[in-house]
C-alpha cells in the first residue's frame, strides 16, 4: 500500500487533501498539522518522512503582509523547511509534491505565464516561496513536483469568497478592486488534482518539475465578488469598483496572476475546469465555499 505524508494538514488545502486521499482504499495517509510536525525542525522532519512513498507539503507561512516585516521567519517556513523536507525525501527515495504560488512571478504579464516563465517576486512572501521552489528543484531534480496555485478559496480557513459572503450580511455595499486579474481556485478541486498528479508521479507518467494548479479562465476580484453575490441570490450591484491604489498594504500585489496549464497534457491529465463552474459547485446549496 502506498504511504503518503501530508504536512500542513490543518490548513484549507491540507484538510481537503486529507479528505480526498482518505476516501480511497489504496493509500495509507499520515496527516500532520503544524502542532504535530514542525517542518522547520531539521531533526523532526527526517523521522516524519521515513517510511513514506510520497510527501505532499501544504504547510506554509501565508500571511503576505506580515512577511514584509518578518521575511526571515517567512523564509524559515517557506524556504528552509522545504529544503529539510526535500533532503529527507532524497535520503529515503520518496517523491515530493510542494505547493507554491503565483507570487514567485512578477505579475506584469498580459497573457498567461507558462510554467517556465522567469521568476521575479514582488514581495518578501514571494521571495520566501521561491526559496522553497529552488530547494525542491535542487535537491529533488528527479522526484520533486512544484504546483503553483493562486486565489484559493474553500470551506476551511479565511478566503475572499467567504469574506464576501460575510460582508454581505454586514454592509450595504462593498468596494472591490478591478485592476488585479487572476484565477479563483476551489481548494477541493485542487486537492483532487494533486491526487491525480500523485498517481501519475508514482506511476512514472508525470515528469518532475513545475505545474500550475489554478482554475481555467480569468477574472478580477470585482467580477469574482459580483459572481459570488449572483450565485447566492444577492444583488451584485452592491459590489462597487475601486482600484488597488485605494488600499495601500505593506506588500505589493501582482496585477496579473493568470497561469498557463500546458504541462498537464504531458502527464495525461486535464487542467482544472473553468473558475465559474467550480465556484457554482462550491456555492451550491449544502456546500460551503
Amino acid at each position: 500500500m502506498t504511504r503518503v505524508l501530508i504536512t500542513g494538514a490543518g490548513g484549507m488545502l491540507g484538510r481537503d487533501l486529507v479528505a480526498v486521499l482518505r476516501s480511497r482504499g489504496d493509500l495509507s495517509v499520515t496527516a500532520t498539522t503544524r502542532a504535530e510536525l514542525d517542518i522547520t525542525d531539521p531533526e523532526a522532519v527526517p523521522a516524519a518522512v521515513a517510511g513514506h512513498d510520497l510527501v505532499v507539503n501544504t504547510a506554509a507561512w501565508t500571511d503576505v503582509d506580515r512577511a514584509e516585516a518578518q521575511e526571515e521567519a517567512a523564509t524559515a517556513v517557506n524556504g528552509h523547511a522545504v529544503a529539510h523536507l526535500a533532503q529527507a525525501c532524497a535520503a529515503t527515495g520518496s517523491r515530493m509534491i510542494h505547493i507554491s504560488t503565483d507570487y514567485v512571478l512578477p505579475g506584469d504579464a498580459t497573457e498567461p505565464y507558462p510554467e517556465d516563465a522567469p521568476t521575479s517576486p514582488l514581495n518578501a512572501y514571494g521571495r520566501s516561496k521561491l526559496a522553497g521552489e529552488l530547494a525542491v528543484t535542487r535537491l529533488l531534480p528527479d522526484a520533486g513536483y512544484i504546483v503553483r496555485t493562486a486565489w484559493l478559496y474553500g470551506e476551511h480557513g479565511s478566503n475572499f469568497v467567504a469574506t464576501m459572503l460575510r460582508l454581505a450580511d454586514e454592509r450595504e455595499s462593498i468596494d472591490v478592486v478591478t485592476d488585479q486579474r487572476g484565477q479563483p481556485t476551489w481548494s477541493y478541486r485542487l486537492a483532487e488534482q494533486l491526487a491525480a498528479l500523485a498517481d501519475a508521479a508514482l506511476a512514472g507518467r508525470a515528469a518532475p518539475g513545475i505545474y500550475h494548479g489554478t482554475a481555467s479562465g480569468e477574472t478580477t476580484w470585482y467580477d469574482l465578488a459580483r459572481t459570488v453575490f449572483t450565485l447566492r441570490g444577492l444583488d451584485p450591484g452592491r459590489i462597487r469598483p475601486t482600484t488597488s491604489g485605494r488600499y495601500r498594504r505593506p506588500a505589493p500585489r501582482p496585477a496579473y496572476s493568470v497561469l498557463g496549464h500546458d504541462r498537464w497534457a504531458a502527464a495525461h491529465l486535464r487542467p482544472l475546469a473553468d473558475w465559474r463552474s467550480a465556484l457554482a459547485e462550491a456555492l451550491a446549496p449544502g456546500t460551503s465555499p
